[in-house]
């Protein structure tokens, strides 16, 4: 009888509305720092306003992507250090629209929850704001869900959207891609956003080990190592968008080198890779060694310490190996159909 009796309401079920308007409240202001005059509606609008500046394209083509960050999630609930979560997504779907010549614009971002933390959101969006502002795109708009009935109270879930603008003229890849071209890798700053399944088995449930374990062998703790920023390679390339020697770029996410440059090679055309062991930086090496998998995992799993592979003319090789870190990881040749597109040789 005192169950009939009881008072309901939407916070009894989970969801704390106030918690909500509150964490909402305090980001406000910070979100603006990502704004620019192309901005015309504020955070809290059913929909983000932002206006393209016509004069300034000749064939402008809209650039889109969706991403997240996976299961590197888990290490930052483990460690409880969320801010450099909201940078890697950002920074993950910059690369992304990149690698078809596209500079950001705006962004928007999901979160998900079971327990609304207003400390842990405010920590994620601080992320998601210095990425927008490093990156030059306006968070404009997103989604905060708290869902208890789907997430457990710790659990979170962070999904954002992009939207860039290129000229047709410098979309990537080129239609002068082809055999001859030279491979240049630039670092990536760790895992990035992938491969962090097979890590976790390997170093948690293999392992045994806790998140502040030092590695001797990297110098550095686990959760520094695992939560390392995805790099964005915007700055560094982004004076090369418009160089017709820049034949294609390819972003190395999930699937690694051979699964990530295969998508931009046209059919007949495939790629020598030359990635020696003395590149692989110790994380990879500490991270095989520690779950003893053989190479062919490894160069599927993980990037290698390459998080882009820039495609380009012969004759510019040398010019872009100037970008700071680049490395040559080989050339572009015929394949036959039935062949591997890209092989390490």
């Amino acid at each position: 009888m005192d169950n009939v009796n009881m008072v309901l309401d939407y916070k009894s079920a989970g969801v704390d509305i106030a918690a909500g308007e509150a964490a909402v409240k305090a980001i406000r202001h910070k979100v603006r720092e990502t704004y620019n005059s192309n901005v015309l509606s504020d955070l809290g609008s059913f929909g983000g306003l932002y206006r393209i500046e016509k004069d300034n394209w000749q064939e402008p083509i809209m650039v889109t992507s969706t991403d997240g960050v996976g299961t590197k999630l888990r290490i930052a609930i483990m460690a409880k250090k969320y801010e450099t979560i909201g940078q890697d997504l950002v920074n993950h779907c910059v690369n992304d629209i990149l690698v078809q010549g596209a500079i950001p614009h705006v962004f928007l971002d999901y979160i998900g929850v079971g327990k609304l933390d207003p400390q842990m959101i405010e920590q994620v969006i601080d992320g998601l704001i210095k990425a927008c502002c490093q990156n030059g795109c306006a968070l404009i708009g997103g989604e905060m869900a708290e869902m208890p009935g789907i997430y457990h109270s710790d659990d979170f879930d962070l999904a954002g959207t992009i939207v860039g603008m290129v000229d047709k003229a410098n979309l990537l890849p080129r239609q002068t891609l082809g055999k001859r071209d030279r491979l240049i890798g630039l670092p990536s700053s760790g895992l990035h956003t992938n491969g962090y399944s097979l890590v976790r088995k390997i170093v948690f449930e293999h392992r045994g080990l806790a998140i502040d374990t030092f590695i001797p062998e990297c110098k550095d703790s686990l959760q520094n190592l695992l939560l390392s920023v995805h790099k964005s390679y915007l700055p560094q390339l982004r004076d090369s968008l418009n160089d017709p020697d820049l034949h294609g770029l390819a972003h190395i996410t999930g699937g690694g080198i051979a699964g990530n440059l295969s998508r931009i090679l046209p059919a007949d055309i495939g790629a020598d890779v030359v990635l020696s062991n003395e590149a692989i930086p110790p994380l990879f090496k500490w991270l095989q060694k520690s779950g003893q998998l053989e190479t062919a995992v490894m160069q599927q799993a993980f990037n290698l310490g390459i998080g882009m592979i820039c495609v380009v003319h012969e004759d510019a090789a040398e010019r872009f190996l100037t970008l700071e870190g680049a490395v040559p990881l080989g050339e572009l040749c015929r394949r036959e159909r039935g062949e591997e597109k890209v092989q390490f040789v």
